[in-house]
């Protein structure tokens, strides 16, 4: 896990967003790995779009792995 002591504090702006990109991108790829294997293991997008706190309509849109965009132009 990240521990919150190594990510930069905002007085620090150039390492600050830095570390901003570099999390969202890791949370991404998280997240596009836990569809992957949930779709695997028979979740329906109804269950996956509410264990992201979203419709499961919406989940489909945006993380159905046949309607991806690559992970650089969703962050």
């Amino acid at each position: 896990m990240i521990d919150a002591a190594d990510i930069p504090p905002p007085d620090r702006p150039d390492d600050a967003f830095a570390a901003v990109v570099a999390l969202r991108r890791l949370a991404a790829s998280l997240e596009r790995a836990a569809v992957d294997q949930a779709l695997a293991q028979g979740w329906t997008w109804s269950r996956i779009g509410e264990a992201l706190g979203m419709t499961g309509q919406a989940a489909h849109k945006r993380l159905a792995p046949s309607r991806r965009k690559p992970l650089d132009d969703d962050i």
